[in-house]
């Protein structure tokens, strides 16, 4: 069913960039309301922001909760969720999205990222600018694949999972829940829940003391 009205959760940076994503793909004839519980955020690109972040009725909302912070997205679209609210994707058309991927509820593929092939892509997930999600891969829900990161061909990536920018995951891996990974690190072994990896090659930070 055509969005008639559109709802954009968190004015911040990342709302920036999903705003203009969602102009993009909705057209000019869609207005798009932005909420946030941040006082200090009255505006974002033009549009005054609306408090609280997810209104008192939340029934059949169209919304997307454009939130970077993995535990913050999480709870607002868990809770939106929750008042039978609708999380909707939003793929940048300058994206590269595979018709043989599976993309969920709630993602957000920002330009010049590529998805191939055999992914799943899980609700709430952010692929950001020029990250490439090869084949076959999984990423988790409410999980953030930073700009540049590139995930080699069948990779699995867990729940609420920080992929840092430019950082390499090579093929096969597997990035278990809560995992951190720095930016431009090159991962080479697998990654176990809320350990926090940097360097070249990778190594667990608490292992580095």
């Amino acid at each position: 069913m055509p969005i008639k009205r559109a709802t954009l959760i968190g004015a911040g940076g990342h709302g920036r960039v999903v705003f203009e994503a969602w102009q993009l793909t909705l057209g000019s004839d869609v207005q798009i309301a932005v909420r946030d519980d941040n006082p200090r955020l009255a505006t974002l690109l033009g549009v005054a922001v609306q408090s609280p972040a997810i209104p008192d009725d939340s029934t059949e909302l169209r919304a997307h909760v454009a939130i970077g912070h993995n535990p913050t997205r999480k709870r607002i679209g868990v809770a939106l969720m929750a008042g039978r609210g609708k999380l909707e994707q939003i793929l940048h058309p300058c994206a590269s999205v595979s018709r043989y991927a599976v993309i969920s509820d709630g993602v957000f593929v920002a330009a010049n990222a590529t998805i191939s092939a055999g992914s799943h892509l899980h609700v709430g997930v952010i692929i950001n600018h020029g990250a490439v999600v090869d084949h076959d891969c999984s990423v988790g829900a409410w999980s953030h694949i930073a700009p540049g990161a590139i995930l080699g061909g069948g990779v699995s990536i867990g729940e609420g999972v920080l992929i840092g920018s430019g950082a390499v995951i090579l093929s096969g891996l597997n990035i278990a829940d809560g995992a951190t990974i720095g930016s431009g690190a090159v991962v080479t072994r697998d990654v176990l829940e809320q350990q926090c990896w940097v360097g070249v090659p990778a190594r667990n930070i608490d292992e580095q003391r």
